[in-house]
């Protein structure tokens, strides 16, 4: 009688955990959740995966992957300071508590982040490596459409309400494969569990850390818009999954949740060998497989639909920003960057991400990515509503043994919007010609 009372009652209290999970699924509004296999890109799980949510500290990943991309390209050191702002400083909790005129290393910059998920620490990384909050925040952006998170937009570094900033469980999928893919000898940040700065010392939300079998990070993240966020990788027994669950309706039923899903699904998970759902190159990401993007690969154009001279940025001795103690290229001069449109029979594979949409426009060509990303993210800042439903993307081609950067815009269902979108741009003095995929 005493065994069947103990099997009852923990019969009774899983019956209670499982109906928690499921009522993350089904009553609340707010939920969105996904599981994918980490070695192959199979989805074991979703629900709502691709409807737009608030990331809330979610976001800091991609503030994180921006740094490790400095860090890997030798723009920064870990030891490199970082000032601290009016702005920076005023940022509200959770925060380490930062004052105008501070610095703080880069090294101790991702603790604050992926431990207290400091919002200062966030805005400051972000005044640094972009020169203002609004470039860095279109330097997200544009590094997501890069790694193939085709529905998210970043508005800050932070992930503080703003009901611009969005993203899906897909995306965030996505970005936690690609951070733990790309740069492993930094990824062992999201593991850590504390983190002392000026002689206080701050835990690490993520509670899963340590409690569950195999989970290695990544990151929770909460504002009342958004409910309560998780990010978990998980690696254990030569499996390897991530699992995103946006929307919680408190930090304790997330928890649960995604130790469940983690549960259910780790097995199912593939043992062979890696497949690199996101492709590495020198320097950090450059490519995202298709099969991680919805839509159709850019083919090349055949000709050009105007004759026109793109513009590309010479490079320049590099000189020091205002609001950052790095040197950093700041482009002047402009020269004519010759792009040339290779016919049918000579093309290329076509390179650089995966594009949804009937049409293209390409507004630059250039020989360092940051550059061409750097342009992009002006022209969408120039532009306004003309590229608003547009995505923007690189694409490399070769020419005299250089590699040169195209920057395109793609997602225009029809001609009359590509070429109604150039004639705009020109109006600004962008340059611009559009394609058909």
């Amino acid at each position: 009688m005493r065994l069947s009372g103990r099997i009852l009652t923990a019969l009774f209290v899983s019956g209670i955990v499982m109906l928690g999970a499921a009522e993350q699924a089904s009553a609340n509004a707010k939920y969105a959740g996904i599981v994918m296999d980490a070695k192959t890109g199979k989805v074991l799980y979703e629900s709502n995966a691709d409807a737009p949510r608030y990331p809330a500290s979610l976001t800091k990943m991609m503030t994180a992957y921006l740094i490790f991309e400095a860090l890997a390209s030798g723009r920064i050191s870990k030891d490199t300071r970082i000032p601290v702002s009016r702005n920076a400083a005023a940022e509200p909790p959770t925060n380490i508590a930062l004052r105008p005129g501070d610095s703080l290393t880069v090294d101790q910059a991702v603790r604050a982040l992926v431990t207290r998920s400091a919002n200062d620490a966030a805005t400051a990384v972000a005044e640094f490596l972009g020169g203002s909050e609004a470039k860095f925040a279109s330097m997200m952006t544009a590094k997501a459409r890069q790694l193939g998170m085709s529905r998210t937009t970043f508005k800050n570094a932070h992930g503080l309400p703003n009901s611009q900033q969005k993203t899906t469980a897909r995306d965030m999928a996505k970005l936690s494969i690609a951070l733990r893919e790309h740069y492993p000898q930094y990824y062992s940040y999201f593991q850590t569990t504390s983190f002392t700065y000026k002689k206080r010392r701050y835990g690490n939300h993520n509670r899963l850390l340590g409690r569950v079998n195999g989970v290695d990070g990544i990151k929770t993240g909460y504002t009342r818009a958004s409910g309560f966020n998780l990010a978990s990788s998980v690696q254990a027994n030569g499996r390897s999954i991530v699992a995103v669950v946006l929307g919680g309706r408190t930090s304790r039923s997330r928890d649960a949740h995604m130790a469940d899903l983690i549960k259910r699904y780790l097995n199912q998970g593939s043992t062979g060998r890696d497949r690199m759902l996101i492709a590495k190159a020198p320097g950090g990401a450059r490519t995202a497989l298709a099969a991680m993007i919805p839509g159709k690969q850019v083919p090349l154009p055949t000709e050009r639909p105007e004759a026109e001279t793109l513009t590309a940025y010479a490079p320049e001795a590099p000189v020091k920003a205002a609001a950052m103690n790095t040197a950093v290229p700041r482009p002047r001069a402009k020269v004519a960057a010759v792009d040339p449109m290779p016919t049918a029979s000579t093309a290329p594979e076509p390179q650089g991400a995966a594009s949804p949409g009937g049409w293209v426009i390409q507004v630059a060509s250039m020989p360092s990515e940051d550059e061409a990303l750097m342009f992009l993210a002006e022209t969408e800042k120039k532009a306004g509503q003309v590229l608003a439903r547009a995505v923007p993307i690189t694409e490399t081609f070769e020419k005299g043994g250089i590699t040169y950067h195209r920057a395109r815009f793609v997602g225009f269902d029809s001609k009359s919007d590509a070429w109604g979108a150039c004639a705009s741009l020109k109006k600004k003095s962008i340059s611009c010609y559009a394609v058909q995929q």
